[in-house]
């Protein structure tokens, strides 16, 4: 083993376990070193990227003997791209990583007491499973070190595909991605073309500059395609020639929208999405329930693992048909849809006002009366006189964003003391520290992880809490 005091290489390290955040394991002379996209058994040399008085991180340089689970990665783009990071990992040792990372963030870390953890709940595909992509123009792509940007054009130095990670104007072109079905891939291979071919301008992060932002395609089970094509500034001649373009070599496409975002980042939350053509909307089915997504709309992206995990979320709830369920951050509604017939009333509530109205609709068209939707921010509009005004729930079912819950929402729900509480999370570890504030009057009673996000170190977990006989009295 040969150290270096600026440029450190570790040879024959061998990989222990996987670790968090989709790095995997090793110990070296007592000391933790991570490195990401290696596989338990690999005995690589690493170079050392960081290095702290407890722990090491590094990156492989070469892989002296590969693990006998070693797999070979089914993408290009691997190890450049920042997502897919566990494809060297066979599927059941993803999805025991993932039960183990649930474990750990509730028990080892949060200190929480819990039952045994339900067997995690696996993707029925572990490829071409999501439902919406983003993807990003830039003047700026990644350069390869093979590659000579003295001598590249500027057409090879735009890209169009995912940011690298660590840096945040250099953006991937990619090739072919494995997450998302046709036509996704067709069409932004075509719009790349077509805009290079027509002088179109991508974005230069740094400077803000150029015409052509980033662009959103969803997709659904049925065939539905919409795509939104965001733009720095307006240029019509351009963009109508780009949108027909696309209109005419894609008829599939059922909703094309187009956006003028002039602002600092790439949110069109609060951007106007103008329809070009085709339907308003495009609708995904789930059990016998139909909903209808915009181009803000909040779906969850694996469509098959929403509808198993929203199953998990219910049979937590063990609804009687007499309860009043609080489907709190409901999005379109989807939760609260998919409970209602369980239930007595349900009342659901989201920050973004479009997906309350989608939601609305969507309770309509599916003949449910028995769903109240309001839109605002959650610590503003749950509060105690909302719950004295609306009825004390007897089920809420929490399905907040990564950050989780605000403290007033956890004293408000504490509060009203509903019988069960069902928290479902894309972020254990938020999950466990919200978990920890209710635990003064719940105990965990049952958990179950989802795995929404194959070849990811991302994971779904549903826990039901239920009040403490002594709590209420």
């Amino acid at each position: 083993m040969s150290r270096k005091k600026q440029n450190i290489i570790l040879e024959n390290v061998l990989i222990e376990s996987v670790a968090a955040e989709g790095k995997a394991l090793a110990r070296v002379d007592g000391t933790v070193l991570f490195v990401p996209f290696a596989v338990p058994g690999d005995v690589v040399d690493v170079r050392v990227t960081k290095k702290k008085k407890n722990y090491m991180e590094g990156c492989i340089l070469r892989i002296v003997t590969p693990s006998k689970d070693r797999l070979e990665a089914f993408c290009s783009h691997f190890g450049t791209c920042g997502g897919c990071k566990w494809q060297p990992l066979p599927y059941p040792m993803q999805l025991q990583a993932k039960q183990q990372q649930v474990y750990d963030q509730l028990v080892r870390i949060g200190h929480l007491s819990i039952p045994e953890i339900s067997p995690i709940v696996p993707s029925e595909d572990t490829v071409y499973y999501r439902n919406k992509l983003e993807f990003t123009f830039s003047r700026r792509c990644w350069i390869f070190p093979d590659e000579d940007p003295d001598t590249m054009t500027d057409a090879e130095r735009c890209g169009l595909g995912f940011h690298v990670g660590k840096f945040f104007d250099k953006v991937l072109d990619i090739k072919q991605c494995y997450l998302q079905k046709e036509p996704s891939n067709s069409i932004r291979l075509f719009i790349k073309d077509f805009a290079l071919k027509h002088g179109m301008e991508f974005f230069d992060i740094r400077e803000h500059s150029g015409f052509l932002r980033n662009m959103f395609i969803r997709t659904t089970e049925s065939g539905d395609v919409m795509l939104i094509i965001c733009f720095y500034h307006e240029d019509a001649a351009a963009r109508t020639a780009l949108l027909d373009a696309v209109a005419q070599e894609f008829p599939q496409i059922t909703s094309l929208y187009y956006v003028i975002n002039g602002k600092a980042n790439d949110s069109i939350a609060d951007q106007d999405c103008i329809l070009y053509k085709g339907d308003a909307a495009i609708y995904e089915r789930m059990e016998n329930l139909k909903f209808k997504i915009g181009p803000k709309s909040f779906y969850q992206t694996n469509t098959k693992q929403a509808c198993r995990l929203y199953t998990v979320a219910r049979e937590f709830a063990a609804l009687t048909g007499t309860e009043t369920v609080y489907d709190l951050y409901t999005g379109t509604g989807t939760i609260a849809q998919f409970v209602s017939s369980a239930a007595k009333k349900v009342i659901g509530i989201e920050y973004v006002p479009e997906a309350i109205a989608d939601a609305k609709e969507n309770a309509a068209a599916n003949g449910i009366t028995n769903c109240e939707f309001y839109a605002g921010d959650m610590k503003d509009i749950l509060t105690d006189e909302f719950v004295a005004g609306h009825g004390r729930p007897d089920v809420v079912i929490l399905d907040p964003p990564r950050a989780g819950i605000h403290p007033d929402v956890a004293d408000v729900i504490l509060k009203a003391e509903p019988s069960r509480i069902v928290y479902v999370s894309c972020n254990p570890a938020s999950q466990a520290r919200d978990i920890a504030i209710l635990a003064c009057k719940y105990d965990i009673t049952a958990v179950r992880p989802v795995d929404m996000f194959p070849h990811t170190h991302h994971v779904e977990n549903v826990v039901r809490l239920d009040l403490r006989a002594t709590a209420g009295a």
